[in-house]
């Protein structure tokens, strides 16, 4: 029993040091937020906005920098402005004193960071930055450092406590990197338009890019539609579902409109109620407010629908509402989105 209480006293001990990193972590981001928030033309919003409007005028990439902890912020501030739409990687500062300087040009853009802006291992960039006149920003805790001084802009971010006790490693300070690195790369995504379908060019695998797919890339179409006349009788409905296996077939007018949808829900309730179902005019069973989406709609929307309406299938339909192909809750499954 003394084992147990021991594991008890320790999981609370170790809570309560969570709850301790998250509230410190927490108390950065709002004084940032704070900081970006004050009006006035030295604020550390104003330049966030030119930090944002020198990377939009620069024609090349962003190439991000920073040592230790912020070069490990920085890989990730990297990974994210290229997937959102601004060309952008990472350049190790040492590296980049034995040659990978050659890898940063005229049009480009950089983005340094260093919590105290004295990292040794910075120099010969910002050094270089200067010699070329390629843009530089600054991300440091202060303006006054030899970084903060040679960028031509500098996001002085606010002094906030770090979250390790011994106030040695970075903790808060990260967080409040990464967090002005996200606010950076969101605010270059909506100035730049960046829409849905340019992010699946981007990230085509897995489960993201399946939430991206096209309606139009994975349902039924043509041949492989079931689609019945509206004046038809049950029997012809009845072929057509079992054919084409979908548990549904959509209805048409004499203009090949969409006039309803019989499912095999439908079919089952008719059953019950007995009378000559097979026998029976297909308008009288159908459903005439199917639920339709159209083709260039992401298959996550698809997948929202039919979760919303608690169905397992909707017709996909052109501009004039003809129907165009119908999609399967056990489409979006099989490609793993579902």
């Amino acid at each position: 029993m003394q084992v147990v209480h021991d594991q008890r006293q320790a999981g609370s001990a170790s809570t309560q040091s969570a709850l301790r990193t998250l509230r410190l972590e927490r108390a950065g981001i709002a004084a940032l937020e704070d900081a970006i928030g004050v009006a006035g033309p030295d604020g550390l919003g104003a330049r966030f906005d030119s930090a944002v409007e020198l990377i939009r005028q620069s024609p090349g990439r962003v190439i991000i920098t920073g040592m230790g902890k912020s070069g490990h912020v920085g890989r990730k501030m990297a990974a994210t402005f290229a997937s959102t739409g601004t060309p952008a990687y990472f350049v190790h500062p040492g590296e980049a004193s034995h040659g990978d300087l050659g890898m940063i040009q005229a049009g480009d853009s950089i983005i340094g960071l260093s919590w105290s802006g004295e990292t040794s291992e910075l120099a010969d960039i910002i050094t270089y930055s200067r010699r070329y006149r390629i843009g530089l920003i600054a991300i440091t805790s202060n303006a006054e450092s030899a970084l903060g001084r040679e960028a031509d802009v500098c996001l002085a971010l606010p002094k906030s406590e770090e979250a390790c006790p011994n106030g040695l490693a970075p903790t808060t300070s990260t967080t409040m990197q990464l967090a002005i690195g996200d606010a950076l790369a969101v605010a270059l995504l909506e100035a730049r338009g960046f829409t849905a379908q340019d992010f699946r060019a981007f990230h085509p695998g897995g489960k993201l890019g399946a939430q991206l797919a096209f309606v139009r890339d994975i349902m039924h179409s043509g041949d492989n539609m079931p689609v019945v006349a509206d004046d038809a009788r049950m029997e012809t409905a009845v072929i057509e579902m079992t054919g084409k296996r979908l548990g549904c077939v959509a209805v048409i007018d004499r203009q090949g409109l969409l006039a309803g949808i019989i499912t095999d829900g439908d079919l089952r309730r008719h059953m019950k109620s007995g009378g000559d179902l097979l026998g029976a005019p297909v308008r009288s069973i159908m459903t005439v407010t199917p639920m339709t989406i159209e083709s260039d709609a992401m298959a996550a929307e698809a997948l929202a629908l039919l979760n919303e309406k608690k169905r397992n299938v909707v017709i996909v339909v052109d501009d004039a509402r003809k129907p165009v192909g119908i999609v399967h809750l056990h489409d979006l499954y099989a490609i793993g989105i579902a």
